[in-house]
């Protein structure tokens, strides 16, 4: 992995990738395959978008990989939320407040880079 010790979302992302990949084995290991495939893949596509964003063509086609993150964010936190409250699935405790984290990040650099693209125009 390059250097990206200055870029938070990036590490955020991807530190979620690595624990949310844990989450799912346990998930599979109580041989809840469906939620294990959702949350492994809607919560590694998180950062997959994120790391696509950092080659973006433009400032428009930045904030779209960011928006595609962000929705893989919230159908994340959807599973995630899922398994919460789901009777015998395993709990996701940390995981629940670090997508919230992310969430608020991703919203933040997608309003800043919105309002960076409105005051170039004026």
């Amino acid at each position: 992995m390059r250097n990206y010790n200055n870029n938070t979302i990036v590490k955020m992302t991807f530190q979620f990738a690595l624990d949310i990949t844990d989450f799912s084995e346990k998930l599979r290991d109580r041989k809840r395959f469906v939620f294990a495939d959702q949350v492994l893949r809607s919560g590694c596509s998180i950062g997959a978008n994120v790391k696509e964003s950092q080659g973006a063509e433009s400032k428009a086609d930045f904030i779209h990989k960011m928006k595609i993150a962000t929705k893989e964010a919230e159908e994340c936190e959807y599973w995630l939320e899922l398994c919460e409250f789901a009777k015998d699935y395993p709990k996701p405790g940390k995981l629940l407040q670090d997508i919230e984290s992310i969430l608020k990040v991703l919203n933040k650099i997608i309003s800043t880079s919105k309002n960076s693209i409105k005051k170039s125009v004026n």
